[in-house]
């Protein structure tokens, strides 16, 4: 007999899916049945798979150690993951907030890189809040992903829970984001954007249009001067919509580019920032979240903001910035 304990972090997935995840080479049609014939049990009695799970749940497994050991598949050697200083605005049991440093991947793009998740791995296995040979179910992870040179807020789940509700927020845009950019020129009204984005998957670039276009989304951004020094200007931008390269390319579309953009700036200003202020990456931060209502687990976070500072040159700019800045 085999005994899995459900760990908090594990919360709220649904039976079949936990077992899937202890015996990866097993077919789910092989969990039904060993459910229907009690070879499997949830807290000693007979359960269907749709389930969902609590701390502390016990799942026995009635079944021979060869069984098991088939099911199971090969043991993985326990990965080892990298340490970086992470620069955490905010954290409890189920979410953690990090301020992401221009120049870090959020996940991996390919298997030999090093990202935020896999620092996010190692800060949590070595505060003892997560360890990997007992949650085989459920992995923290990046729920939102900030272009490699965008600084900023990027939200993580700790939990089952978290990473769910989270990814629900995102999808429902009841989270409200919002991101700072330095752009090209000088801008003194705010204003509301509406446009067409088509994305070129082969060049990973967007084209913004006027018009409605035959496969082009329709996007809507949101922009509100805050400092201007007559070269440059912070703006804070609202994404009503949130589609790639939204802000880059749709700020970039009405002559006012984010300064330092390889993509879509201006190739003499970026040269002239580079030269006078040392900027290496675009000036476009995640800044501030603002959440909705929420219930149970996450209802500590209900109708709160939390701010994730920039640095460098967008810092000194935010500084001089007057007026309401949220």
């Amino acid at each position: 007999m085999k005994l899995i304990t459900v760990h908090k972090q594990e919360e709220g997935q649904r039976l079949v899916k936990l077992l899937g995840a202890y015996l990866k080479e097993a077919p789910n049609s092989f969990f039904y049945k060993m459910l229907r014939k009690k070879n499997i049990t949830l807290n000693g009695k007979k359960a269907d798979g749709t389930e969902k799970l609590k701390c502390g749940d016990e799942i026995r497994l009635f079944l021979s150690d060869e069984t098991y050991e088939k099911f199971a598949g090969k043991v993985q050697p326990k990965e080892k993951f990298p340490m970086a200083k992470l620069n955490i605005v905010y954290e409890d049991s189920n979410v953690i907030f990090i301020n992401k440093p221009a120049g870090m991947l959020s996940q991996k793009s390919v298997p030999s890189d090093v990202s935020l998740n896999e620092y996010l791995l190692g800060y949590l296995e070595k505060s003892g809040q997560w360890k990997q040979e007992e949650s085989k179910a459920f992995r923290p992870s990046v729920c939102n992903r900030l272009d490699r040179n965008t600084s900023g807020m990027v939200i993580c789940g700790k939990s089952m829970a978290g990473l769910q509700q989270m990814a629900a927020l995102l999808k429902d845009r009841s989270l409200h984001k919002y991101y700072l950019c330095l752009v090209k020129g000088v801008m003194t009204e705010g204003q509301h954007l509406e446009g067409y984005l088509l994305k070129d998957e082969n060049s990973n670039q967007v084209k913004i249009f006027q018009k409605e276009t035959e496969g082009a989304a329709h996007i809507i951004t949101e922009y509100k001067p805050l400092y201007t020094d007559g070269e440059a200007t912070l703006l804070k931008v609202t994404l009503v919509t949130g589609k790639s390269h939204q802000i880059r390319a749709h700020l970039s579309s009405i002559g006012h580019p984010i300064i330092g953009d390889p993509k879509y700036g201006d190739r003499k200003v970026n040269a002239f920032f580079r030269e006078t202020h040392g900027i290496k990456n675009q000036m476009l931060h995640a800044w501030k979240l603002t959440f909705p209502e929420l219930a149970e687990p996450l209802d500590n976070l209900s109708e709160k903001s939390f701010e994730a500072e920039p640095a460098g040159l967008m810092k000194q700019y935010l500084m001089k910035a007057k007026g309401d800045l949220h």
